[in-house]
């Protein structure tokens, strides 16, 4: 299940997922960022992530270019260890703004 929440104040979109984080979520998750206002930043809370794939990597790499590529504001927030590593070891911590 992907969730979205723009903050218009500071034009901040939180996109949450929660489960399983892979292909079976495509459409949602691109949904999440193409159908609300453009933002200035993004956040995607990966706290309910059980589990992640390449697919969903290449979902946040989507994310990051329609957000503006090298330019983007790009935050990937409360990661599980076993998330986060993954992440890391795909070297996703030189292309966004990561936190545990």
């Amino acid at each position: 299940m992907v969730e979205n929440v723009f903050d218009a104040n500071v034009e901040h979109l939180v996109i949450r997922v929660n489960g399983r984080f892979d292909y079976s979520c495509h459409k949602v998750f691109r949904d999440a960022f193409v159908l609300a206002p453009r933002a200035k930043s993004y956040e995607v809370d990966l706290s309910h992530v059980e589990y992640l794939d390449s697919s969903a990597l290449g979902m946040l790499l989507l994310l990051r270019d329609y957000a503006g590529g090298e330019e983007a504001h790009v935050a990937l927030t409360n990661s599980s260890k076993a998330v986060n590593d993954l992440l890391k070891m795909a070297n996703f911590n030189r292309l966004f703004d990561m936190s545990e």
